[in-house]
């Protein structure tokens, strides 16, 4: 098991994979942080809270995409939420893009929103991307459809990522992001 990874091998896989059940826990803490720093923000006109909120996601997808999902805070108690269940694991490679647009995304608003404690004129961008990141979350909590890791399997079909090695499989949820390797007898 190694410490500096995103995902990791499990028997009778052929590649790194995540638990499902934990990173949707870790969607659903998120969700709720961001749904707090909105109302704050868009209904209180109160900006001051933003950028500790955004700045703490943005953490947290860094120690996950840089050092490890698991020791990420929100992994790390969404994992002890859902430690009772048995797991379901899905492959890494897809949710690690995903991940890296949460951090993109966590890391632009941050910025515009200490930006925004001095000058009214990013409150409408913010709040567009904070609206962005609530829809994000919220169909991955509630319905576990990833639409980074849809993004993901687009950027593959144009050809703007290359194919995913064989130890790099992705596996979504009820198989629905097969990708056809071509055999050596083909």
């Amino acid at each position: 098991m190694a410490i500096i990874s995103f995902g990791e091998m499990q028997p009778g896989t052929k590649f790194k994979v995540l638990d499902e059940r934990a990173m949707r826990a870790s969607a659903g803490i998120m969700l709720a942080l961001a749904m707090i720093a909105f109302s704050n923000g868009f209904l209180l006109q109160k900006f001051h809270i933003i950028p500790y909120i955004t700045g703490f996601l943005m953490l947290n997808f860094m120690i996950g995409l840089f050092i490890n999902p698991k020791y990420s805070p929100t992994v790390f108690i969404g994992t002890l939420i859902v430690r009772k269940q048995s797991s379901l694991p899905i492959g890494a490679i897809q949710k690690k893009f995903a991940w890296s647009l949460g951090f993109v995304l966590s890391s632009i608003i941050f910025g515009l929103s200490l930006l925004l404690q001095n000058d009214i004129f990013y409150f409408d961008v913010v709040c567009l991307l904070c609206i962005v990141c609530i829809a994000l979350l919220f169909l991955e909590t509630a319905f576990g459809i990833c639409l980074g890791c849809q993004l993901y399997f687009i950027a593959l079909r144009l050809k703007l990522l290359p194919k995913p090695k064989e130890d790099e499989e992705p596996n979504c949820m009820g198989d629905s992001c097969e990708i056809k390797h071509k055999s050596s007898d083909e």
